[in-house]
Protein backbone atom coordinates (compact mmCIF):
# COMPACT_ATOMS: atom_id res chain seq x y z
CA UNK A 1 0.00 0.00 0.00
CA UNK A 2 1.21 3.33 -1.02
CA UNK A 3 2.58 5.28 1.91
CA UNK A 4 3.42 9.34 1.51
CA UNK A 5 6.20 10.52 3.93
CA UNK A 6 5.66 14.31 4.65
CA UNK A 7 9.13 15.15 5.83
CA UNK A 8 10.35 15.73 2.36
CA UNK A 9 7.26 18.55 1.71
CA UNK A 10 4.75 18.60 -1.01
CA UNK A 11 6.73 19.99 -3.91
CA UNK A 12 9.00 16.57 -4.03
CA UNK A 13 5.86 14.88 -5.11
CA UNK A 14 5.76 15.05 -8.46
CA UNK A 15 2.92 13.89 -11.55
CA UNK A 16 5.40 10.90 -12.88
CA UNK A 17 6.22 9.41 -9.23
CA UNK A 18 2.29 9.49 -8.42
CA UNK A 19 1.38 7.11 -11.54
CA UNK A 20 4.80 4.85 -11.24
CA UNK A 21 3.60 3.91 -6.98
CA UNK A 22 0.17 3.91 -8.84
CA UNK A 23 -0.90 6.14 -6.08
CA UNK A 24 -4.77 7.24 -6.80
CA UNK A 25 -5.91 8.61 -3.37
CA UNK A 26 -4.26 10.76 -0.72
CA UNK A 27 -6.66 11.57 2.46
CA UNK A 28 -5.23 14.42 4.91
CA UNK A 29 -8.14 14.70 6.83
CA UNK A 30 -8.54 13.90 10.59
CA UNK A 31 -4.63 14.88 10.64
CA UNK A 32 -3.29 16.72 14.14
CA UNK A 33 -2.42 20.21 14.45
CA UNK A 34 1.50 19.56 14.00
CA UNK A 35 0.92 17.99 10.86
CA UNK A 36 0.20 21.32 9.61
CA UNK A 37 2.58 23.31 11.82
CA UNK A 38 4.98 20.81 10.21
CA UNK A 39 3.69 21.13 6.46
CA UNK A 40 3.70 24.74 6.51
CA UNK A 41 7.12 25.13 7.63
CA UNK A 42 7.32 25.20 11.49
CA UNK A 43 9.37 22.19 12.29
CA UNK A 44 10.22 22.70 16.21
CA UNK A 45 9.12 20.48 18.66
CA UNK A 46 7.29 18.00 15.64
CA UNK A 47 7.68 14.41 17.00
CA UNK A 48 8.70 11.81 14.76
CA UNK A 49 5.54 9.82 14.74
CA UNK A 50 4.28 12.98 12.70
CA UNK A 51 6.73 12.37 10.05
CA UNK A 52 3.78 10.17 8.24
CA UNK A 53 0.93 11.72 6.54
CA UNK A 54 -2.24 9.44 6.31
CA UNK A 55 -2.13 6.13 4.75
CA UNK A 56 -3.24 6.84 0.74
CA UNK A 57 -5.87 4.33 -0.28
CA UNK A 58 -4.25 1.75 -2.70
CA UNK A 59 -6.03 1.48 -5.65
CA UNK A 60 -3.73 -0.01 -7.83
CA UNK A 61 -6.03 -1.91 -9.71
CA UNK A 62 -7.19 0.91 -11.49
CA UNK A 63 -7.42 0.45 -15.12
CA UNK A 64 -6.12 3.79 -16.32
CA UNK A 65 -3.10 4.49 -15.35
CA UNK A 66 -3.31 8.17 -15.54
CA UNK A 67 -6.43 8.54 -13.54
CA UNK A 68 -5.28 12.00 -11.65
CA UNK A 69 -4.97 11.96 -7.97
CA UNK A 70 -7.72 12.44 -5.90
CA UNK A 71 -6.76 14.65 -2.33
CA UNK A 72 -9.32 14.76 0.09
CA UNK A 73 -9.01 17.70 2.76
CA UNK A 74 -10.88 19.35 5.60
CA UNK A 75 -10.43 23.50 5.37
CA UNK A 76 -10.55 24.96 8.71
CA UNK A 77 -9.77 28.74 8.61
CA UNK A 78 -8.59 29.23 11.97
CA UNK A 79 -4.91 30.39 12.83
CA UNK A 80 -2.56 31.84 10.53
CA UNK A 81 -0.35 28.68 10.08
CA UNK A 82 -3.29 26.42 8.73
CA UNK A 83 -4.36 29.50 6.10
CA UNK A 84 -0.57 29.75 5.45
CA UNK A 85 -0.47 26.36 4.52
CA UNK A 86 -3.82 25.44 2.85
CA UNK A 87 -3.30 28.49 0.32
CA UNK A 88 0.01 27.35 -0.37
CA UNK A 89 -1.74 23.60 -1.16
CA UNK A 90 -4.14 24.91 -2.83
CA UNK A 91 -1.86 26.66 -4.88
CA UNK A 92 0.65 23.50 -5.57
CA UNK A 93 -2.88 21.67 -6.46
CA UNK A 94 -3.50 24.06 -9.17
CA UNK A 95 0.06 24.11 -10.90
CA UNK A 96 -0.52 20.20 -11.37
CA UNK A 97 -4.12 20.07 -11.89
CA UNK A 98 -4.01 18.03 -15.10
CA UNK A 99 -2.93 15.21 -12.93
CA UNK A 100 -4.21 16.10 -9.42
CA UNK A 101 -8.18 16.77 -8.07
CA UNK A 102 -8.41 18.43 -4.66
CA UNK A 103 -12.02 16.89 -2.77
CA UNK A 104 -12.87 18.93 0.01
CA UNK A 105 -15.74 18.15 1.50
CA UNK A 106 -15.96 20.00 5.04
CA UNK A 107 -15.17 23.78 5.79
CA UNK A 108 -14.82 25.05 9.43
CA UNK A 109 -14.80 29.00 9.33
CA UNK A 110 -13.26 30.77 12.44
CA UNK A 111 -10.95 33.21 11.21
CA UNK A 112 -11.98 37.08 11.50
CA UNK A 113 -9.30 37.23 8.02
CA UNK A 114 -12.61 37.87 5.93
CA UNK A 115 -9.47 38.87 3.00
CA UNK A 116 -7.91 35.28 3.50
CA UNK A 117 -10.78 33.49 3.65
CA UNK A 118 -12.43 34.81 0.35
CA UNK A 119 -9.10 33.87 -1.18
CA UNK A 120 -8.50 30.18 -0.27
CA UNK A 121 -11.90 29.60 -1.14
CA UNK A 122 -11.91 31.22 -4.14
CA UNK A 123 -9.33 28.34 -5.01
CA UNK A 124 -11.63 25.94 -4.13
CA UNK A 125 -14.41 24.14 -5.98
CA UNK A 126 -17.38 25.03 -3.37
CA UNK A 127 -19.85 22.22 -5.14
CA UNK A 128 -17.86 19.32 -3.35
CA UNK A 129 -18.42 20.88 -0.23
CA UNK A 130 -20.78 18.95 2.09
CA UNK A 131 -20.67 20.73 5.59
CA UNK A 132 -19.99 24.17 6.50
CA UNK A 133 -19.59 25.44 9.66
CA UNK A 134 -19.50 29.17 10.01
CA UNK A 135 -17.83 30.64 13.70
CA UNK A 136 -16.62 33.77 12.99
CA UNK A 137 -17.95 35.23 16.41
CA UNK A 138 -18.83 38.63 14.67
CA UNK A 139 -21.64 40.41 13.47
CA UNK A 140 -24.91 39.92 11.29
CA UNK A 141 -23.65 41.63 8.33
CA UNK A 142 -20.36 39.14 8.19
CA UNK A 143 -22.76 36.66 7.04
CA UNK A 144 -23.25 38.73 4.02
CA UNK A 145 -19.56 38.48 2.93
CA UNK A 146 -20.47 35.05 2.15
CA UNK A 147 -23.66 34.93 1.13
CA UNK A 148 -21.94 34.09 -2.42
CA UNK A 149 -20.01 31.71 -1.57
CA UNK A 150 -22.52 29.48 0.20
CA UNK A 151 -24.85 29.88 -2.36
CA UNK A 152 -22.16 27.99 -4.69
CA UNK A 153 -22.31 25.08 -2.28
CA UNK A 154 -25.24 23.30 -3.63
CA UNK A 155 -24.22 19.77 -2.29
CA UNK A 156 -24.30 21.53 1.56
CA UNK A 157 -25.91 18.72 3.84
CA UNK A 158 -25.02 19.88 6.95
CA UNK A 159 -24.72 23.50 7.87
CA UNK A 160 -23.63 24.86 11.34
CA UNK A 161 -24.01 28.53 12.40
CA UNK A 162 -22.21 29.74 15.61
CA UNK A 163 -21.61 33.25 17.56
CA UNK A 164 -22.75 35.20 15.23
CA UNK A 165 -24.21 38.31 16.60
CA UNK A 166 -26.44 40.99 16.01
CA UNK A 167 -30.14 42.62 15.90
CA UNK A 168 -31.88 42.20 12.85
CA UNK A 169 -33.89 45.56 13.93
CA UNK A 170 -30.75 47.52 12.97
CA UNK A 171 -31.75 47.67 9.31
CA UNK A 172 -27.78 47.01 7.98
CA UNK A 173 -28.21 43.58 9.99
CA UNK A 174 -31.62 42.68 8.53
CA UNK A 175 -30.67 43.40 4.42
CA UNK A 176 -27.82 41.24 5.58
CA UNK A 177 -29.84 38.17 6.96
CA UNK A 178 -31.93 38.89 3.56
CA UNK A 179 -29.24 38.42 1.68
CA UNK A 180 -27.79 35.22 3.45
CA UNK A 181 -30.90 33.11 3.95
CA UNK A 182 -31.54 33.87 0.30
CA UNK A 183 -29.03 31.48 -1.03
CA UNK A 184 -30.21 28.84 1.59
CA UNK A 185 -32.90 28.68 -1.59
CA UNK A 186 -29.65 26.85 -3.54
CA UNK A 187 -28.96 24.50 -0.86
CA UNK A 188 -30.97 21.41 -2.48
CA UNK A 189 -29.61 18.63 -0.08
CA UNK A 190 -29.22 20.12 3.29
CA UNK A 191 -30.73 17.69 6.21
CA UNK A 192 -28.87 19.24 9.16
CA UNK A 193 -29.33 22.63 10.58
CA UNK A 194 -27.35 23.97 13.12
CA UNK A 195 -27.48 27.62 15.00
CA UNK A 196 -25.75 27.87 18.10
CA UNK A 197 -26.21 31.12 20.48
CA UNK A 198 -27.57 33.00 17.52
CA UNK A 199 -28.49 36.53 19.05
CA UNK A 200 -30.25 37.51 15.49
CA UNK A 201 -32.92 34.84 15.26
CA UNK A 202 -35.30 35.99 17.80
CA UNK A 203 -38.27 36.82 15.98
CA UNK A 204 -36.69 35.93 12.48
CA UNK A 205 -36.77 32.33 12.63
CA UNK A 206 -39.75 31.97 9.79
CA UNK A 207 -37.15 33.86 7.58
CA UNK A 208 -35.01 30.83 7.41
CA UNK A 209 -37.22 27.94 7.51
CA UNK A 210 -39.13 29.42 4.31
CA UNK A 211 -35.97 29.05 2.53
CA UNK A 212 -35.47 25.72 2.74
CA UNK A 213 -35.74 23.22 0.33
CA UNK A 214 -35.81 20.04 1.72
CA UNK A 215 -36.66 17.98 4.23
CA UNK A 216 -34.62 17.95 7.46
CA UNK A 217 -33.48 15.18 9.70
CA UNK A 218 -32.10 17.14 12.41
CA UNK A 219 -32.80 20.75 14.01
CA UNK A 220 -30.45 22.11 16.69
CA UNK A 221 -30.98 25.66 17.94
CA UNK A 222 -29.57 26.33 21.42
CA UNK A 223 -28.58 28.92 23.51
CA UNK A 224 -30.67 31.72 22.09
CA UNK A 225 -33.72 33.82 22.56
CA UNK A 226 -36.66 32.51 20.61
CA UNK A 227 -40.43 34.02 20.41
CA UNK A 228 -43.97 31.70 20.65
CA UNK A 229 -44.29 33.04 16.81
CA UNK A 230 -40.82 31.41 16.04
CA UNK A 231 -42.00 27.92 18.14
CA UNK A 232 -45.29 28.18 15.55
CA UNK A 233 -43.37 28.67 12.73
CA UNK A 234 -41.25 25.71 13.58
CA UNK A 235 -44.40 22.78 14.23
CA UNK A 236 -45.81 24.53 10.94
CA UNK A 237 -42.75 24.01 8.85
CA UNK A 238 -43.09 21.44 6.42
CA UNK A 239 -39.79 20.53 6.54
CA UNK A 240 -39.77 18.83 9.87
CA UNK A 241 -41.67 16.15 9.00
CA UNK A 242 -39.08 13.51 8.92
CA UNK A 243 -37.30 15.14 11.83
CA UNK A 244 -35.18 12.58 13.64
CA UNK A 245 -33.13 15.39 15.84
CA UNK A 246 -34.78 18.16 17.71
CA UNK A 247 -32.67 20.41 20.05
CA UNK A 248 -33.73 23.41 21.85
CA UNK A 249 -30.93 23.11 24.37
CA UNK A 250 -31.10 26.59 26.26
CA UNK A 251 -33.59 28.32 24.56
CA UNK A 252 -36.06 29.70 27.53
CA UNK A 253 -39.67 28.37 27.19
CA UNK A 254 -40.73 29.24 30.23
CA UNK A 255 -43.42 32.09 29.92
CA UNK A 256 -44.14 29.86 26.41
CA UNK A 257 -47.97 28.01 26.31
CA UNK A 258 -47.33 24.65 26.67
CA UNK A 259 -49.69 23.74 24.28
CA UNK A 260 -47.09 25.41 21.61
CA UNK A 261 -44.27 22.47 22.49
CA UNK A 262 -46.79 20.09 22.62
CA UNK A 263 -48.08 20.80 18.52
CA UNK A 264 -44.38 20.58 17.89
CA UNK A 265 -44.03 17.29 19.14
CA UNK A 266 -47.04 15.83 17.39
CA UNK A 267 -45.49 16.87 14.05
CA UNK A 268 -42.40 14.85 14.62
CA UNK A 269 -43.70 12.21 17.12
CA UNK A 270 -43.34 9.55 14.05
CA UNK A 271 -40.34 9.92 13.53
CA UNK A 272 -38.26 11.31 16.04
CA UNK A 273 -35.21 9.61 17.75
CA UNK A 274 -33.23 12.34 19.90
CA UNK A 275 -35.05 14.76 21.84
CA UNK A 276 -32.91 17.55 23.80
CA UNK A 277 -34.77 19.81 26.08
CA UNK A 278 -31.72 20.74 28.81
CA UNK A 279 -32.20 24.21 30.19
CA UNK A 280 -35.53 25.38 28.57
CA UNK A 281 -36.94 26.11 31.83
CA UNK A 282 -39.48 23.83 31.60
CA UNK A 283 -42.11 23.74 34.31
CA UNK A 284 -44.12 20.88 35.68
CA UNK A 285 -47.17 21.85 33.32
CA UNK A 286 -45.35 22.42 30.22
CA UNK A 287 -43.91 18.36 30.79
CA UNK A 288 -47.74 17.34 31.66
CA UNK A 289 -49.21 19.29 28.78
CA UNK A 290 -46.35 16.66 26.48
CA UNK A 291 -46.61 13.85 28.08
CA UNK A 292 -49.23 11.94 26.05
CA UNK A 293 -47.17 13.14 22.65
CA UNK A 294 -44.32 11.89 24.08
CA UNK A 295 -45.62 8.22 24.60
CA UNK A 296 -46.34 8.35 21.24
CA UNK A 297 -42.92 8.90 19.76
CA UNK A 298 -42.17 5.30 19.09
CA UNK A 299 -38.66 5.73 17.14
CA UNK A 300 -37.34 7.77 20.77
CA UNK A 301 -33.89 6.53 21.58
CA UNK A 302 -32.50 9.84 23.69
CA UNK A 303 -34.33 12.18 26.27
CA UNK A 304 -32.95 14.62 27.83
CA UNK A 305 -34.34 17.14 30.06
CA UNK A 306 -31.60 18.30 32.89
CA UNK A 307 -31.76 21.82 34.36
CA UNK A 308 -35.43 22.14 34.70
CA UNK A 309 -37.34 22.79 37.71
CA UNK A 310 -39.65 19.82 37.48
CA UNK A 311 -41.35 17.94 40.77
CA UNK A 312 -41.37 14.23 41.86
CA UNK A 313 -44.64 13.82 40.95
CA UNK A 314 -44.59 14.67 37.74
CA UNK A 315 -41.20 13.19 37.05
CA UNK A 316 -42.58 9.91 38.48
CA UNK A 317 -45.39 10.54 35.83
CA UNK A 318 -43.03 11.12 33.23
CA UNK A 319 -41.29 7.61 33.46
CA UNK A 320 -44.79 6.01 33.75
CA UNK A 321 -45.64 7.25 30.69
CA UNK A 322 -42.23 6.80 28.96
CA UNK A 323 -42.59 3.21 30.33
CA UNK A 324 -43.92 1.41 26.77
CA UNK A 325 -40.94 3.34 24.30
CA UNK A 326 -38.94 0.07 23.44
CA UNK A 327 -36.65 2.55 21.49
CA UNK A 328 -35.62 4.55 24.92
CA UNK A 329 -31.91 3.73 25.76
CA UNK A 330 -30.65 7.19 27.44
CA UNK A 331 -32.61 9.26 29.67
CA UNK A 332 -31.30 12.39 31.09
CA UNK A 333 -33.40 13.92 33.87
CA UNK A 334 -33.00 16.61 36.80
CA UNK A 335 -32.75 16.13 40.42
CA UNK A 336 -36.20 16.38 41.67
CA UNK A 337 -37.62 19.98 42.97
CA UNK A 338 -37.86 18.77 46.10
CA UNK A 339 -34.41 17.97 46.66
CA UNK A 340 -33.77 21.69 47.16
CA UNK A 341 -34.38 24.18 49.45
CA UNK A 342 -36.33 26.84 49.27
CA UNK A 343 -33.02 29.18 49.06
CA UNK A 344 -31.90 26.46 45.84
CA UNK A 345 -29.61 24.34 48.28
CA UNK A 346 -29.40 20.85 47.13
CA UNK A 347 -29.89 18.40 50.03
CA UNK A 348 -27.74 15.32 49.33
CA UNK A 349 -29.89 13.15 51.74
CA UNK A 350 -33.12 14.16 50.57
CA UNK A 351 -31.82 13.35 47.23
CA UNK A 352 -30.87 9.98 47.76
CA UNK A 353 -34.34 9.28 49.12
CA UNK A 354 -35.67 10.25 46.04
CA UNK A 355 -33.48 8.79 44.06
CA UNK A 356 -34.65 5.55 46.65
CA UNK A 357 -38.24 6.07 45.51
CA UNK A 358 -37.20 6.08 41.85
CA UNK A 359 -35.49 2.88 41.62
CA UNK A 360 -39.21 1.42 43.57
CA UNK A 361 -41.32 3.04 40.40
CA UNK A 362 -38.77 1.38 37.81
CA UNK A 363 -38.63 -1.71 39.76
CA UNK A 364 -42.83 -1.63 39.68
CA UNK A 365 -42.55 -0.72 35.74
CA UNK A 366 -40.96 -3.96 36.01
CA UNK A 367 -39.10 -3.46 32.18
CA UNK A 368 -35.23 -3.26 32.36
CA UNK A 369 -34.49 0.52 32.03
CA UNK A 370 -32.06 2.69 32.93
CA UNK A 371 -31.72 6.76 33.75
CA UNK A 372 -29.42 9.53 35.01
CA UNK A 373 -30.71 11.90 37.53
CA UNK A 374 -28.70 15.20 37.72
CA UNK A 375 -28.73 17.95 39.81
CA UNK A 376 -26.53 19.69 37.21
CA UNK A 377 -27.72 21.48 34.47
CA UNK A 378 -24.85 19.60 32.33
CA UNK A 379 -25.86 15.72 31.96
CA UNK A 380 -22.23 15.20 31.64
CA UNK A 381 -21.12 16.01 34.42
CA UNK A 382 -18.73 13.37 36.06
CA UNK A 383 -20.35 10.17 38.11
CA UNK A 384 -19.94 12.12 41.53
CA UNK A 385 -22.82 14.20 40.51
CA UNK A 386 -25.21 11.74 38.52
CA UNK A 387 -27.12 8.89 39.80
CA UNK A 388 -27.56 5.83 37.68
CA UNK A 389 -31.25 4.22 38.00
CA UNK A 390 -32.07 0.66 37.11
CA UNK A 391 -34.09 -1.73 38.49
CA UNK A 392 -31.66 -4.44 37.79
CA UNK A 393 -28.92 -3.23 39.62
Amino acid sequence: MPVFSTKFGLSSLQPHQIWRCKLRVLDLRNTGQDFWNMWSGDMDHVPSSSLMAPVAEDMSRTKHPLTPLVIYIELCLKTKTSIKFLTYLLRWVEQRKASMHLCCKKIKIISRSRENIKKILSMVKLNCVQEVELSLTQKVSTLAKFASLLGKMRNVQRLLLSQIHGSVTEEQDHQALLQFTSQILRLQYLWDLRMAGPSFLEGRLNQILRCLKTSLYNISITNCLLTESDLTHLSQCWNICQLKGLNLNGVTLTNFRAELLQVLLEKVAGTLEELDLNLCGIMDFHLMAILPVLSSCSQLRVLSLCGNLISMTVLESLLRHTDGLSALSLELYPAPRESYSSLGILHQERLAQLKAELWEILTDLGCPRKIWVSPSPCPHCGEDMCYHLSPNA
